[in-house]
């Protein structure tokens, strides 16, 4: 099963997108911020969460894209493929709990395990 779990924003300047979106939506960082990415959830209750991403720093200059989260990535990955998605050829880090996938379009998205 997967769902929306983050709605992906580039920005470029990350610390003033967190000032303007926490005051906008009244949410909060979820941890410290890197250098390139935030993660803002709501200060009350529950909601999508909004990842603030520096886009003046990834190598490819997409401004938003979407997250799926699912607590069993790899039987999501594979049925993705199987509807028709790729995979992105992707620099992960070491501790990386996403995989990258491309629609049928070429629109990016990440498959992240929860």
């Amino acid at each position: 099963m997967l769902e929306i779990g983050a709605i992906v924003w580039g920005v470029r300047d990350l610390d003033r997108a967190i000032r303007f979106w926490s005051e906008a939506l009244n949410y909060k960082l979820k941890r410290e911020p890197d250098v390139d990415f935030a993660i803002l959830i709501p200060k009350e209750g529950t909601g999508i969460q909004l990842s603030l991403n520096s886009a003046i720093t990834s190598e490819k200059p997409k401004r938003h894209h979407i997250d799926l989260f699912t607590p069993d990535q790899k039987k999501e990955v594979e049925r993705l493929l199987q509807l028709g998605a790729s995979r992105v050829n992707w620099k992960y880090d070491m501790e990386a709990d996403y995989v990258v996938l491309a629609d049928p379009d070429g629109n990016t998205f990440c498959v992240v395990q929860i």
